[in-house]
C-alpha cells in the first residue's frame, strides 16, 4: 500500500493532468467540432502509450482530427497516404549508395517518415498486407531493423490509423496480428444535425478556428507514467477479466458463443482494458476507474480483436451487438441499473 505522502502527491498529479486534459480537449474541439466521443477515445489511446485505429466513410474529419493532435500534443508528426503501390521502404526508409569526392563509396541510410513521433498512415487499408505489416515492429517495439541494424524511433512513439469500411472497393483487411497491436479501434460516424451545423459556420467563413499546444512529448510521456500509476479496485480487475473470457468461444466463460465467434480477444485485451479504463476516468476528472468505464472501454477494445464465423453472418448477427449483449449480461449493468 502507498505511504500517505505518496497517495497525496498521486491525487495532486491526477487532478493537475485532469485539468490539463480539459484544455486539451476544448483546444481540439476548437477544429474537430461535434464528436466528444472520438476525441476521448483517441485521448485515451495516446495517454494510454498505444495506437489508434479511426475506421470511418471518407470526408468524416479523421485527418483532421490527427492533424489537430500533433499540434495539441507538441508531437513531431508525419503523414503517409496508403496506397496500392506503397512499399515498405516508402514507410521505413531505405539504404543509398552514394559515392564521395575522393571516389570512395558508402551507404547512407535515409529515414522514411515512420521517424517520428506521431505517425499518420492514413486509409491503411488501401495498400497491400505486406506494406501494411511494415508497421509491426515499429507499432511493438518502437524500433526498426533495416539492414541488420536497429533503429529507435520517437519517443513518445504512436501510429493514428485510419481506415475506409472494408465493404469499399479496393482495400485490403488488415492482417489479424497488426490490428491486435491498436489498442482501441475508434469509429468515426456522421455528426449529428447540430454539429453539423456548427461545422457549416465554423469552416466556411473568412476565418477558421485553431488549435494550440497543451502538451509537448516530455508532459505527455508524464502524464502516460500518471496513468500507469492510479489505483484501480479488485471488482474493476474482476469485471475486465470476466468480460475479455466471456467473449472467448474456447473458454467455459464463452462456451455460448461457439456457434457465434470464429475467435475471441487475447491477453491484449485485457490489457487494453486495464489502461483505457483509467484513461476515460481521468478525462472525466476522477481519480479511479469504475465498472462503468469497462462497459463504455468495451466496444472500442474488443472489436477489432474478435471475429464473426460464417454461421453467425449469415444469421445476421453483428459484431457490435454481440458485444453489447456479452457486456451487459457479464457486468450485470441491468441489475446495477
Amino acid at each position: 500500500m502507498a505511504e500517505p505522502e505518496t497517495a497525496a502527491g498521486l491525487v495532486v498529479e491526477i487532478e493537475t493532468l485532469a485539468a490539463r486534459l480539459g484544455e486539451a480537449r476544448a483546444s481540439v474541439a476548437r477544429r474537430f467540432i461535434g464528436q466528444e466521443k472520438v476525441v476521448d477515445q483517441v485521448l485515451a489511446a495516446i495517454l494510454c502509450g498505444g495506437h489508434a485505429l479511426l475506421v470511418g466513410l471518407p470526408g468524416l474529419g479523421k485527418t483532421m482530427l490527427v492533424d489537430t493532435l500533433s499540434t495539441v500534443l507538441g508531437l513531431n508528426s508525419n503523414r503517409v497516404q496508403f496506397t496500392p503501390d506503397l512499399m515498405p521502404a516508402d514507410i521505413l526508409g531505405s539504404e543509398v549508395l552514394e559515392t564521395a569526392a575522393d571516389g570512395s563509396r558508402s551507404f547512407r541510410f535515409i529515414e522514411g517518415p515512420v521517424f517520428c513521433q506521431l505517425l499518420m498512415a492514413d486509409e491503411i487499408n488501401r495498400a497491400s498486407p505486406r506494406t501494411q505489416s511494415a508497421l509491426l515492429q515499429a507499432m511493438q517495439e518502437i524500433e526498426v531493423t533495416i539492414a541488420g541494424q536497429h533503429r529507435p524511433l520517437g519517443r513518445p512513439f504512436h501510429v493514428l490509423a485510419t481506415q475506409n469500411p472494408i465493404e469499399q472497393e479496393g482495400t485490403y483487411p488488415l492482417p489479424e496480428a497488426q490490428l491486435d497491436r491498436f489498442l482501441l479501434q475508434v469509429d468515426v460516424a456522421y455528426p449529428t444535425r447540430a454539429a453539423e451545423r456548427d461545422i457549416l459556420l465554423a469552416t466556411t467563413g473568412a476565418t477558421e478556428s485553431a488549435a494550440h499546444a497543451v502538451f509537448d512529448a516530455a508532459s505527455l510521456m508524464a502524464a502516460q507514467s500518471v496513468i500507469r500509476r492510479m489505483p484501480v479496485g479488485d471488482a474493476v480487475v474482476e469485471a475486465i477479466l470476466d468480460l475479455v473470457r466471456a467473449c472467448r468461444p474456447g473458454e467455459a466463460e464463452g462456451a455460448d458463443l461457439a456457434g457465434s465467434l470464429a475467435w475471441g480477444p487475447g491477453p491484449r485485451a485485457a490489457q487494453a482494458l486495464m489502461l483505457t479504463v483509467r484513461a476515460r476516468a481521468l478525462l472525466e476528472g476522477r481519480l479511479a476507474p469504475s465498472i462503468a468505464d469497462v462497459a463504455a472501454m468495451a466496444r472500442p477494445v474488443l472489436e477489432h480483436r474478435m471475429a464473426l464465423s460464417f454461421a453467425a453472418r449469415a444469421r445476421g448477427e453483428s459484431l457490435t451487438g454481440l458485444i453489447d449483449r456479452v457486456t451487459s449480461r457479464t457486468l450485470r449493468l441491468e441489475a446495477a441499473a
